[in-house]
């Protein structure tokens, strides 16, 4: 794995289920998240995903491609266009840096308006790079 390798997108559906259900198991019970009225009240042209939901989904698709011994170190996400149900949101990803254990990525998703997300991630592979045993050997 090498800085300026890409990873597969990934093609996530924007359902009202994934929508709500995302609030509601981050415990965010804003009213635009759930009630289509109520978020049109509020300008929007419907109910929105949550950024708490977004940032699972950008875990996952890391989690996905680097394996279930993976350790997400840190994401730092920023929203941008909303998700809105009907839509699809593309997650695509970049490696910036491998420094042993750790791999550096900036993740995208885009959807039907523009980009939804934009981070940056960090993530340990236990056992990768330039992994030392515990006398100070190489693995």
């Amino acid at each position: 794995m090498r800085s300026g390798d890409p990873l597969p997108e990934l093609r996530i559906p924007i359902t009202r289920t994934l929508i709500v259900a995302g609030a509601i198991a981050s415990r965010d019970y804003q009213d635009v998240h759930h009630d289509a009225e109520a978020a049109k009240e509020k300008g929007s042209p419907d109910i929105f995903m949550n950024i708490l939901t977004t940032n699972g989904l950008v875990g996952r698709y890391l989690t996905d491609f680097f394996g279930p011994d993976a350790v997400l170190r840190k994401v730092a996400i920023r929203l941008g266009a909303p998700n809105y149900p009907g839509d699809e949101m593309v997650l695509t990803g970049e490696v910036t840096e491998v420094a042993g254990e750790a791999v550096s990525v900036a993740v995208r998703g885009r959807n039907g308006i523009g980009h939804h997300v934009t981070g940056t991630a960090t993530v340990l592979l236990p056992g990768s790079g330039d992994v030392r045993d515990r006398d100070g050997g190489a693995a």
